[in-house]
């Protein structure tokens, strides 16, 4: 029998437990904000109730509450520091406080038994849950009953709750609330100095509700440091991250890490932000963990300016960050990295503007012919390491061709309407303008192109044509509000005399046509795409991927296939070289093959590193493949694995950024 020396699990009455003379538990700075909702002390007040009407010797358990023991000489005074139950903890207190101010004057006995749990015997005014400073003063205000008048219209969930439980407990149940309340148990686990908390903290939390990123993120850098460095690290770094990057802060940690990285961080089913953090920063010790969070802070006031663009002296960035945002945040990884550079003098402002307004056109004219614009960053983030030429050749490699930008604009709808038409128009991204279909969407029977045929006297195959091309580039206008409400709907005659009164000069050249249909739609299409191909220009490059390759470190770790499935991709380009390999298998094992007789020492070194998958002997049964005398290769593993091993062989030979996946139609629909 085995004793674990550095966990000590022990099972205790709550109440008792937090009523104990010489037990102050402190909230470290690492933990995440107190958020339970009302559904959650609900649910709590009905277990209470539950477990105070059912037989004498039954308990309710709440689950576990793991801590760790403080130096009661250190700055914080306290016996335990709470590493996992916070939630749980707060809530409780909050329930207690109502309580004993709902009693304490009509049961002052009752109250005083309350008071034990909530205050210290040797300082009443020090609560036996001491909080995050950040928030403290708002849960001792709440839990002392000493809330101001100033306080009446503040907004927290301290407040919140506490006033949800004053609401629910009656006086004349306040005493079987207690007697709930008392039958209360959890397991309390204090570590030893030798525990490792974070990976005991993650495993607690892998049930219930999870931790997002970003508190993991918290918890991991912050855990293991003496109170006075977290206390240095929450003020002088995290708080201002948090301050910098508000709601998007979890979204600021995946593109940073894009950015860092130049590979896909993947969000959805699993802690993909958090795993790829811990490997990216495996050891933080104090001075290490400075050093990088003050570049973590920099960043992240980096992405508060991308943000909000217009606190941006420069005019011409200050536009252009602008004009990119209308894409969303898919580049930000990448202009991230870039905007640093520029602030620190390593790239000219002239180049940051190029390769920006590159940017746009690539994304731009990809949704025009509707291509994903999903997991390109990284590829350009890892052209970027190389440098501003490697950068423009990449972004001219995935942008479309002229031509076939030039067919989408006359035959597909156009987005970003507004954003288009006001770049082409020289109209200022701080001007209201409305955007208006020549052509309406959805003509009445009494609209006229011509002020003679009304929409009603068309055939159905000319009112069909006047539809397809209603959302087209050469059928939308911009107009100043008050003349796009009086354009609204009514027939071309009319608009003439509205649009020769528009302050846009594109504009008014509507105004010069006499009649509008397919024919002066496609005349006006014809002339803005030229217009349309020097605002958005692509960068010259001989080759370009309008096969819609994907580089092989941002391939796709996918689930599975469906059942008959035969064909995951349709070709491979290897260096140049055109490969009909047909799933990742196939390529696992080609790939292996081919380094073994070009690159030896790559897979030797990957799989000395990695544990395989090419090993001395045949050690186990299944499939293998004698790649030399000697020299096995293992092909029984998940595509999973496999997809990985060939993307960390690939990156050890330094032949990565040659190959290329071209997905089969289900391949590239596959989750």
């Amino acid at each position: 029998m085995t004793t674990a020396t550095n966990v000590d699990a022990t099972a205790v009455n709550t109440i008792d437990w937090l009523s104990a003379s010489d037990t102050t538990i402190v909230v470290p700075v690492y933990q995440r904000q107190y958020r339970w909702d009302i559904g959650g002390c609900e649910q709590l007040l009905r277990d209470v109730r539950a477990v105070a009407d059912a037989a004498a010797d039954d308990t309710h358990f709440i689950g576990s509450i793991l801590s760790t023991a403080a130096d009661a000489a250190g700055a914080d005074g306290a016996h335990l520091v709470l590493i996992d139950g916070q939630q749980r903890i707060t809530t409780l207190m909050l329930l207690i406080a109502a309580l004993h101010h709902t009693l304490v004057v009509d049961d002052p006995d009752t109250a005083a038994e309350l008071e034990r749990v909530l205050v210290r015997a040797d300082d009443p005014e020090a609560t036996k849950l001491r909080p995050h400073r950040a928030w403290a003063d708002v849960f001792e205000s709440v839990v002392l009953d000493r809330r101001s008048p100033e306080d009446t219209d503040r907004v927290s969930r301290f407040d919140d709750n506490y006033a949800f439980f004053r609401s629910q407990i009656r006086p004349d149940e306040a005493a079987h609330i207690w007697r709930g309340l008392r039958r209360l148990e959890h397991v309390s686990i204090t570590l030893g100095a030798g525990a490792n908390a974070q990976q005991i903290f993650e495993s607690l939390n892998s049930t219930g509700e999870p931790l997002r990123d970003h508190e993991l993120i918290h918890n991991y850098v912050l855990m293991g440091l003496t109170h006075g460095e977290q206390t240095e690290i929450e003020r002088e770094y995290w708080l201002p991250i948090e301050q910098n990057t508000g709601d998007e802060i979890g979204a600021f940690w995946r593109h940073y890490l894009v950015m860092l990285t130049g590979r896909e961080v993947t969000v959805t089913g699993g802690r993909g932000v958090y795993d790829t953090f811990r490997a990216r920063f495996p050891r933080l010790d104090i001075d290490s963990l400075r050093a990088h969070a003050a570049q973590w802070r920099e960043f992240s006031e980096i992405y508060r300016t991308l943000i909000e663009p217009a606190a941006i002296d420069d005019t011409a960035l200050r536009d252009q960050f602008a004009w990119l945002n209308t894409f969303g945040r898919g580049m930000y990884p990448l202009v991230m990295g870039l905007y640093r550079d520029y602030l620190h003098g390593s790239l000219p402002a002239h180049d940051l503007v190029r390769i920006v307004e590159y940017l746009q056109s690539l994304l731009l004219r990809r949704e025009i012919l509707g291509l994903s614009n999903d997991r390109l960053v990284a590829r350009l983030c890892r052209a970027s390491a190389v440098g501003i030429d490697a950068l423009s050749h990449a972004i001219g490699r995935i942008t479309p061709s002229d031509q076939r930008t030039r067919v989408g604009l006359k035959y597909s709808a156009l987005p970003h309407a507004t954003y288009v038409l006001g770049r082409l128009s020289d109209v200022s991204p701080d001007e209201p303008v409305d955007l208006d279909h020549l052509v309406p969407l959805a003509p009445g029977d009494e609209w006229s192109g011509d002020g003679t045929r009304r929409w009603a006297d068309l055939s159905d195959d000319e009112q069909n044509a006047h539809r397809a091309l209603a959302p087209t580039l050469g059928n939308l206008a911009l107009l100043e509000p008050e003349l796009a409400e009086r354009a609204f709907d009514v027939d071309f005659p009319t608009k003439r005399g509205i649009y020769a009164r528009s302050g846009i000069a594109l504009s008014r050249e509507v105004a010069e046509s006499a009649t509008w249909g397919t024919a002066a739609i496609a005349a006006r299409t014809e002339n803005l795409t030229a217009a349309f191909m020097q605002v958005w220009s692509r960068p010259d490059v001989v080759g370009i991927d309008d096969d819609n390759l994907t580089p092989v470190l941002d391939a796709k770790m996918r689930r599975g296939w469906p059942p008959g499935w035969q064909r995951e991709f349709d070709y491979v380009e290897f260096r140049g070289e055109h490969w009909e390999v047909k799933d990742v298998k196939y390529l696992f094992h080609r790939i292996f093959q081919r380094l073994w007789a070009e690159s030896r020492q790559s897979v030797i070194d990957f799989s000395a590193r990695r544990g395989g998958p090419v090993y001395p002997a045949m050690a186990w049964n299944g499939q293998w493949d004698e790649i030399a005398p000697g020299q096995f290769l293992y092909l029984g593993w998940d595509s999973r694995y496999m997809l990985s091993a060939v993307q960390g062989v690939l990156d050890e030979a330094g032949w990565a950024s040659d190959v290329f996946l071209k997905y089969s139609y289900i391949g590239d629909a596959m989750p």
